[in-house]
C-alpha cells in the first residue's frame, strides 16, 4: 500500500516546473497589484472657508449651503465657522462651487498633482489659458444675491405726464396760450410779416410735368427759326 502511494505522489519533471512557474507568476501579479493599489489609493482633501453674506447675520446659513466638486462628484458640508474639508479626492483638476439658494459665489478651480501639491485659480471659460491664482486654502465670498422674480414697476407721475395722450392734449393748449403773447411782441410781428410777404419763384408741379412730357421747350427754337425765314 505504501509503494502505491509513493507512486501516485511522484510527478513528472515538466509538471513540477510548470507548477513552480504558475506560483511565481501569481506572486508577481500580487505584488504588482499591491503597488498599483498603493499608487491609486493616494487621496487628498480640498479645504477652505465660505464667508456668509452680511444680511444673514447670525442665522443658521450653513445648513442651506453646500460645497460641490465637479458639479456634485464630491459634496462637502460647512462647519459652524464656515470651514469645510472634502476628503478622499484623488489627484486631478476640479471645479469647486458653493451652492446656496439665495447668494451666488465665484467658482474656483483646484489642481492637485501626483505629489500632493495644490494650485487654486479662477475659473475662466472664455480664456482658458489665462491663469489668475487665488490663495489656498480657499476663501469663498458671496458675489451678489439671486433674483428669481422681476421687480414690479411702480406708478410714477412722470409716466403719466409723458404719455402720448397727455402730450397730445397739453401741447396744443400751450401753443394756444403762448402764440398770442408772442404776436403782441413787435419784433416777432415784423418777422412774421416778412415771412408772409416773402414769395418763392418756384414753378408749379403741373407746369413742370407738362413741359417735360410735351417737350414745349424744344418746340420754341423751331418757331423762332420759322419766323426768321419769313422775314
Amino acid at each position: 500500500m505504501n509503494v502505491k502511494m509513493t507512486k501516485l505522489l511522484v510527478l513528472p519533471g515538466s509538471a513540477v516546473l510548470n507548477f513552480i512557474a504558475v506560483i511565481i507568476l501569481l506572486g508577481l501579479a500580487h505584488t504588482v497589484q499591491s503597488e498599483l493599489d498603493d499608487v491609486t489609493t493616494e487621496v487628498y482633501s480640498v479645504e477652505g472657508k465660505v464667508f456668509p453674506p452680511d444680511s444673514y447675520g447670525t442665522s443658521n446659513w450653513q445648513v442651506a449651503t453646500r460645497v460641490l466638486v465637479n458639479g456634485g462628484d464630491f459634496v462637502g458640508f460647512l462647519k459652524e465657522d464656515g470651514t469645510f474639508a472634502i476628503n478622499n479626492v484623488p489627484s486631478g483638476s476640479y471645479v469647486v462651487e458653493v451652492a446656496n439658494p439665495n447668494y451666488a459665489y465665484e467658482p474656483v478651480r483646484v489642481e492637485i498633482n501626483s505629489k500632493g501639491k495644490y494650485r487654486a485659480r479662477k475659473v475662466n471659460y472664455i480664456q482658458t489659458s489665462q491663469v489668475l491664482q487665488v490663495p489656498y486654502p480657499l476663501k469663498m465670498k458671496p458675489l451678489n444675491r439671486f433674483r428669481y422674480f422681476q421687480v414690479r414697476e411702480q406708478w410714477r407721475v412722470t409716466d403719466f405726464l409723458f404719455s402720448p395722450m397727455v402730450l397730445m392734449m397739453v401741447l396744443p393748449l400751450l401753443l394756444i396760450m403762448i402764440l398770442p403773447k408772442m404776436m403782441n411782441d413787435p419784433e416777432t410781428r415784423k418777422e412774421m410779416e416778412q415771412f408772409n410777404n416773402f414769395k418763392y419763384d418756384m414753378p408749379e408741379v403741373s407746369e413742370v410735368l407738362t413741359s417735360f412730357f410735351t417737350g414745349s421747350e424744344k418746340q420754341k427754337p423751331r418757331a423762332l427759326k420759322s419766323n426768321k425765314k419769313r422775314q
